[in-house]
């Protein structure tokens, strides 16, 4: 039975995917239909269902492998208890490390996956919009490694982001303003990579890791 008299968008829809597939009796490690199954089993378009796949995952809930799949995830319930201090310092051991191999490996479909989540967080107007493509966008650059392990351990650090303490931080620090300043930083990572830059790259994402510090801990000696 279609629903596309009922236009469902976004989290209802991902809501729905969640009881049909998600919440049911299969196991993390799943694959998922393809967005086109999804999308004629539930009567919407493909952009609907890869909006609803994007909530999913930035909930934790589903992990989206270019050239694989969508694959279901165990339920972080743990992050409940990580502090964003634990998390911003798991990032900025992680995330750097990372880059030297998004430099030799990343492809221009990576390349366009990080180019649909700035766009993303240019068309954000809610602190949840906002963190669902910030966390996307940060995802992307480790899927582009191409190390499947490393991707699942930092998906242990993405799964941390949903805790409520990490939620309500964001939410109290969040301003237009601060997603300008966040997007250019973006931007300016994704052009060294581009570039093959691997010590801009490095730069520009410790910089970013420090300013989100600041901005959400208030660490003494960078500008927020």
């Amino acid at each position: 039975m279609g629903v596309r008299d009922g236009s469902p968008r976004g989290r209802e829809l991902a809501a729905m995917i969640l009881a049909r597939y998600v919440d049911g009796a299969s196991p993390p490690g799943t694959r998922l239909p393809t967005e086109r199954h999804l999308a004629r089993e539930l009567g919407v378009t493909r952009t609907a269902v890869r909006l609803a796949l994007s909530y999913l995952e930035a909930e934790g809930r589903v992990s989206r492998e270019v050239g694989r799949g969508t694959f279901l995830r165990a339920a972080a319930n743990a992050a409940d208890d990580i502090g964003p201090a634990d998390v911003m310092t798991a990032r900025e051991l992680f995330e750097p490390q990372v880059v030297p191999l998004v430099v030799v490996h990343a492809t221009g479909r990576d390349f366009a996956e990080l180019d649909r989540c700035l766009r993303g967080g240019e068309s954000a107007d809610t602190v949840e919009d906002w963190e669902r493509w910030d966390a996307e966008f940060h995802r992307a650059i480790v899927v582009a490694s191409h190390n499947r392990l490393l991707l699942r351990m930092y998906d242990s650090i993405g799964a941390a982001r949903h805790g409520p303490l990490w939620g309500n931080l964001k939410q109290s620090n969040d301003s237009p303003e601060r997603r300008v300043v966040y997007r250019a930083e973006h931007e300016r990572i994704v052009e060294a990579l581009r570039a093959r830059d691997v010590e801009e790259a490095l730069e520009a994402t410790r910089a970013h890791l420090e300013r989100v510090r600041a901005s959400l801990l208030g660490s003494a000696g960078v500008p927020a």
